[in-house]
């Protein structure tokens, strides 16, 4: 396993580390040593989690060994130090927005070598056995836990005392990477309560994964037990976490909730009543619920009366209003804490009722109380008003649809919206935590990131991403086929000109771009507008005879899925979309979303799932939307306020940089790891703006370019998708993975081949080196690294160069020389051999089966009818057949390759194998000697693939001083490599005849 010296610090690698991974290490780095706070950004598929890990765990590991063996408590097992003569080590509190995400983070702590002491802490509804319990959710469940754990109780839980002799008894519990499911399986085998055991065992870790909430909530926050001061906070997939802060710090109150929660007060009153009546149970006094009764109706009348001369403007008032307006109620600090202990009291009446009832429907019902008590701990947080400055009273009119009246009523919700981040943010500041980490793979624009959290970030990274140009096309589409400018804003968007054009162009891209499409939107309003208006018009022109509608045609070339509203409804969208793929009856499926939506975050649409993404518009919020035009007040305020000079983040730069962050969002689904390859098309004019293209994603930039015209674009697309069918042709499989809840079956790449060293798949060259042999250690400045995209093996040997010559004298690398070669041989004809006039334009079907190892395409296919008038002079894209392929495979191995690995002669064979065996004696011990040998043998008998051979071999080549014999047997594999891909019998006739010439030297 590799090792690298980074700003003094060894960081044992799990492989190669691309050069981009370097220096994100190199920051992660900077940021621990320095106590800085850093913002960095890295793209999906450049091993962000993994490279996280490994710098932080090492960069901890220089400090003091891990706390493996400690016993929760303070208590170390034998040999291990005592807690006293043990220094005071910062923790690492790794966090992540859902559990899903957590999961995957600690699959790639067990790549790594590292081992600390570690626990993922969960919800009781994750980690709860209790047959009961867990059936419950909330509060509810919290205070049935907190029932069943207490002594006195009939139905107490055998779980929970089995804790602390579990944890005593097991001190090596945590030593090694468990996720929830693991402490689960514990608890139903041997009995201790998952919850507890993980909150028990959260005291003396060195590492801590846990998602957000924990952080961010206060009480979550209060629960923990952690030593904050110099402690290390890691934000993972951190590009929404702005507005969870502010979501978190803020509330709504709808009337219809006000009076459901007075409603429950009424029924803690009648049941306290009864209680004490009938069973003399005094434990509950039913006067305490009379009085929140009465509180609560007076605030719904407080709500009612408030004047709202504006429907569209509603009533607004700066934060501190609100503390008027309660004090006017008798709620103030000194009796919110009552009136908080008040609603406790009535959940938990409320809980102990529902059991006790004979009635089923009442078991495991939602307390809306637990709201109110949620409201007033946000209010009165603190114990002055100070940061009530940062928040806006808001009360607006709403229309409720009721079920027994046909009149829709009138309701309010009355908000306390927070619009600044940095409240919640600020609390790690006062707790001198040492250095707080953000990263994800769409933090862009940066600024704007950083202004909205209050904190300074002096250490940032925009990471390139680890492909090469040609496994990405991404262009601006300005223009329809008819040249009509693309433009979703409000004035253009309606018009049927917009939607005929952008209907016409999907039609083109279904075609073109193979399996599976994403198709995003800025709103669902425009969503279903487009596509109610293309299941009924037709895109054909005037004079032709084309009946079928444009919803027709995109589902003649794949079929659709569109992403509900509803949440409940989305794993069996994701289900549909899937099937959809798999079905070799179709050219693959297209998925119409919207930016912000549940397809645009966090869902992982790798190889066949996602080979193009289409961006119909700039998802900007809703001008009039009061909470985005009092965010955009509060930020005007805030500027016009400040020192001039100083940097600031304006209501226009945020609402622009808003937009251009779901953007990222979105056009990130793709291109999701080092062999993958896919086309990002923006379909709106404004993307050629340059301040819309400079807050795209740094690695995307140069990547992009601008077309003028419609023809240009379907052109070079499918040139792209030709080519890269032929350079990057996978075979992924389905595995199912889990978002958010949801499990679909979404195509990836094993992850064994996510972190390949700095050469390409087609070669499957990995280094492996000994544990205890380091090397790669950083000996030039991270600036002068090679691109990650560009080979580390060096050829400068003069005679192994000549054959690496094509019949251009060009001289490719080895890593290259595999994909190329095979390009090359189609024999692409000149563009202006290519190029015909034709009156439309030309779009070729990919195929039905979408085999890519196949390679083949239909030559010479009519453009569709939806193309509109002429645009340009277009081109009719010839492939040749794979037999021409296979042909010319023939003709490079009897001629260039094979002259420059093997002889003619049989003679000539032995001798060089017999040079190359010698060599190989004397550079591997015995143990690498007979591995070797073993290698061959499989070789001989089949038992393993020709891949797997070659990779395992080279592995064992892979220490510096073995290069020569690197470079001699790629040099024995190159043509194997490439005469199997190409599936001629002259090339298995070779395969054989080396394998046996090797075979006869070795038995």
């Amino acid at each position: 396993m590799p090792t690298y010296k980074i700003r003094g610090i060894n960081v044992e690698f799990p492989f190669e580390a691309y050069d981009c991974q370097l220096v994100y290490m190199e920051k992660v780095i900077q940021s621990l040593q320095e106590k800085s706070n850093a913002l960095l950004e890295s793209p999906t598929g450049t091993g962000k989690t993994l490279c996280l890990l490994c710098a932080t765990l090492a960069w901890r590991k220089s400090l003091g060994s891990f706390s493996t063996g400690r016993r929760a408590g303070g208590k170390l097992s034998e040999g291990s130090l005592s807690q006293s003569e043990s220094p005071r080590l910062p923790t690492i509190v790794y966090t992540s927005r859902t559990h899903s995400q957590i999961r995957q983070v600690v699959q790639e702590l067990k790549r790594t070598v590292y081992r600390p002491k570690m626990v993922v802490l969960g919800s009781r509804e994750q980690l709860c056995i209790h047959p009961d319990v867990s059936l419950l959710h909330g509060k509810t469940q919290t205070n049935a836990c907190h029932f069943l754990c207490q002594k006195r109780t009939k139905r107490y839980c055998t779980h929970y005392p089995r804790v602390s002799e579990f944890v005593k008894n097991n001190p090596g519990l945590g030593d090694e990477p468990i996720d929830i499911e693991d402490l689960v399986n514990i608890g139903k085998n041997n009995g201790p309560c998952p919850y507890y055991t993980s909150r028990e065992l959260h005291k003396v870790v060195d590492i801590l994964f846990a998602p957000y909430n924990y952080l961010i909530d206060p009480g979550n926050r209060k629960s923990l037990t952690i030593e904050w001061e110099n402690s290390i906070l890691i934000f993972d997939e951190a590009h929404n976490l702005e507005s969870i802060c502010a979501d978190a710090a803020s509330f709504d109150l709808p009337s219809t909730l006000l009076t459901t929660c007075i409603s429950e007060a009424q029924t803690c009153v009648d049941i306290a009543v009864n209680r004490r009546d009938a069973l003399n149970d005094k434990t509950y006094n039913p006067e305490n619920f009379a009085i929140l009764r009465g509180l609560l109706l007076k605030l719904e009348k407080a709500i009612a009366a408030i004047s709202i001369n504006s429907k569209e403007m509603g009533f607004t008032q700066p934060g501190e209003y609100i503390y008027k307006l309660l004090k006017e109620l008798d709620i103030t600090h000194k009796t919110a804490s009552v009136l908080i202990d008040a609603v406790d009291d009535a959940m938990t009446l409320l809980e102990e009722d529902a059991k006790t009832s004979d009635s089923q429907k009442t078991k495991g019902t939602v307390c809306r109380l637990e709201t109110i008590g949620d409201i007033f701990k946000i209010i009165f947080k603190e114990d002055g008003n100070a940061h009530a400055k940062n928040y806006r009273v808001h009360v607006q009119e709403v229309e409720v649809n009721s079920p027994d009246t046909i009149k829709a009523k009138k309701s309010r919700i009355f908000s306390w919206w927070c619009f600044n981040p940095g409240v919640a943010m600020e609390e790690f500041a006062k707790k001198d935590v040492g250095s707080i980490i953000l990263t994800s793979g769409t933090l862009s624009p940066m600024d704007s990131f950083a202004e909205e959290l209050k904190l300074k970030f002096p250490v940032r990274l925009e990471n390139p991403h680890v492909i090469s140009d040609n496994q990405l096309w991404a262009g601006i589409v300005p223009v329809g086929p008819s040249g009509h400018p693309f433009n979703s804003s409000y004035k253009t968007r309606d018009s049927a000109e917009y939607k005929l054009n952008l209907g016409n162009s999907i039609v083109n891209f279904a075609r073109i771009v193979p399996d599976g499409l994403l198709v995003f939107f800025p709103s669902y309003y425009l969503m279903n507008l487009c596509i109610e208006y293309w299941k009924n018009t037709s895109g054909a022109s005037a004079n032709t005879s084309n009946s079928s509608t444009i919803w027709e045609r995109i589902c003649k070339h794949k079929r659709p899925v569109v992403e509900p509203r509803q949440s409940s409804l989305f794993p069996e969208a994701i289900d549909d979309y899937m099937s959809k793929l798999r079905d070799t009856s179709s050219n693959g499926a297209v998925f119409f979303a919207v930016c912000r939506g549940k397809v645009s975050e966090g869902l992982d649409f790798a190889d066949q799932a996602g080979r193009a993404v289409i961006v119909t518009g700039i998802p900007f919020a809703l001008w009039n939307d009061p909470k985005v035009r009092l965010k955009r007040e509060f930020l005007d305020e805030q500027a016009r306020s400040q020192r001039t000079g100083s940097k600031v983040l304006t209501g226009d730069e945020w609402y622009s940089q808003q937009a251009s962050r779901a953007v990222n969002q979105a056009v990130g689904r793709v291109i999701r790891h080092r062999h993958d390859h896919g086309a990002i098309i923006f379909c709106d004019e404004r993307f050629a703006k340059p301040n819309h293209q400079s807050q795209i994603s740094l690695w995307i930039q140069p990547r992009i370019k601008c077309y003028s015209k419609f023809g240009d674009v379907v052109f070079t697309l499918t040139r792209f998708f030709r080519d890269a069918a032929i350079n990057y042709p996978t075979k992924p499989k389905l595995t199912q993975i889990e978002e958010s809840g949801v499990k679909s079956s979404l195509v990836k790449l094993d992850p064994d081949i996510f972190l390949k060293p700095l050469v390409d798949k087609s070669h499957s060259i990995e280094s492996s080196f000994p544990a205890e042999v380091k090397r790669g250690s950083i000996s030039r400045p991270l600036h002068e690294i090679l691109p990650a995209n560009r080979s580390n093996l060096s050829f400068n040997d003069q005679k192994l160069s000549s054959t690496l010559r094509c019949t251009n004298n060009k001289i490719l690398e080895p890593r290259l020389i595999i994909k190329k070669e095979v390009v090359n041989l189609t024999e692409d004809v000149r563009p202006d051999e290519e190029t015909e006039t034709c009156s439309q334009l030309t779009a070729p079907y990919f195929v039905k089966k979408r085999k890519l190892e196949k390679a083949k395409y239909n030559s010479l296919q009519r453009c569709d009818k939806s193309c509109g008038p002429p645009v340009q002079e277009c081109s009719s894209l010839q492939v040749k057949s794979e037999t021409s392929l296979q042909e010319r495979t023939s003709q490079l191995v009897s001629s260039g390759i094979r002259s420059g690995v093997s002889s003619s002669t049989s003679g000539d064979q032995e001798q060089k194998g017999k040079m190359f065996i010698n060599q190989v004696k004397e550079k591997l011990s015995d143990g690498e000697y007979n591995e070797f040998l073993g290698f061959m043998k499989a070789l001989k008998s089949k038992a393993m693939k020709i891949g797997h051979v070659l990779e395992s071999i080279i592995k064992i080549f892979s220490a510096p001083e073995r290069l020569s014999l690197r470079q001699r047997y790629i040099m024995l594999s190159l043509g194997v490599t490439i005469l199997t891909n190409s599936l001629t019998t002259s090339g298995f006739a070779f395969v054989t005849c080396f394998s046996c010439i090797i075979w006869l030297l070795i038995s």
